[in-house]
């Protein structure tokens, strides 16, 4: 029977993370993979990355995360913002995989049909930490108390002015394809930030959580009938529900924070359907269904 798994926040720059990579296989000939960002810093690690897995499964789609777009000074490839973003693209072409570029692609497998739309949307910090009501009082916040993205010195937005404006860009793209869909078309939401904003509500340091999304996608799970959504980017892997829609984290995350709850399987099944998993009465639903010991114990990204 195909599966549709999930993985994202591999970090292969972590010899035991580059392992785990190395230790990805499907369950059968006809299994699909998503990888949902955050793969790696250097673009010759994010290709080793996406080839080998290209090679083991039957369709690999992928959407980039915040360490795919960082300009690392450890990397040789200097490109910054749309320039390097393009040229991933660029390479996952070439090895067959899908990106948000690229015609959407239907699983047909039991689940299905879903229409599966991968997204690179960024964020435009309207997530903004507690007590706050504008950008500017909630990035004080962030640097007063240290928790800090390192988006702020990696991730240039160039050609844009700011990140905002490219945020703005890519949702603007995003909803013209999906208002393209027809109306009873089902889909599978692929981004690396949160679509929704219930998602950083379980974040040890709230203040983090303007960088992990964007509230002009707020409604997008109901408007485009997503069955499912996938994200990574927050390391805490868990299965949430809200308005009837099932939201999947599915990060690796670093070593400290892995050792730290254990893992079962490295890959999430999203379809079929795992036994058990329906949503719940009342379709909304975000209490913890895998992993974390204790919701304050969630180590900052």
């Amino acid at each position: 029977m195909p599966r549709l798994l999930a993985v994202s926040d591999l970090h292969i720059g972590y010899q035991e993370n580059r392992a785990i990579t190395e230790s990805l296989h499907p369950t059968g000939a006809d299994d699909w993979l998503i990888v949902a960002g955050d793969v790696a810093e250097k673009v010759e690690d994010v290709e080793w990355t996406l080839r080998l897995l290209s090679e083991r499964f039957a369709k690999v789609i992928w959407v980039p995360g915040n360490h795919e777009l960082w300009t690392h000074p450890s990397d040789p490839v200097t490109l910054r913002g749309l320039e390097r973003y393009e040229r991933l693209v660029e390479i996952c072409r070439g090895l067959g995989v899908v990106t948000p570029e690229d015609e959407f692609v239907v699983w047909t497998g039991e689940g299905g049909p879903l229409t599966i739309v991968p997204m690179f949307l960024l964020y435009d910090y309207s997530f903004l930490a507690p007590g706050t009501t504008t950008k500017e009082e909630s990035l004080k916040v962030s640097y007063d108390t240290g928790v800090v993205c390192s988006d702020e010195r990696f991730l240039h937005p160039d050609p844009y002015a700011t990140r905002e404006d490219w945020c703005r860009a890519r949702i603007a793209y995003t909803q013209e394809r999906l208002d393209a869909l027809g109306p009873d078309v089902r889909t599978l939401l692929i981004n690396h930030w949160p679509v929704e904003r219930h998602p950083n509500d379980i974040l040890r340091y709230p203040q983090f959580a303007v960088w992990c999304g964007t509230s002009l996608s707020a409604d997008w799970h109901t408007r485009y009938r997503a069955d499912v959504v996938v994200y990574g980017h927050l390391h805490i892997p868990r299965r949430t529900w809200k308005d009837g829609t099932r939201f999947e984290e599915v990060s690796v995350g670093y070593p400290r924070e892995w050792k730290m709850w254990g893992h079962g399987s490295w890959l999430r099944q999203v379809l079929p359907a795992p036994d058990g998993v329906e949503a719940p009465e009342g379709g909304t639903d975000v209490s913890f269904q895998r992993m974390w010991p204790k919701p304050e114990q969630a180590p900052k990204k």
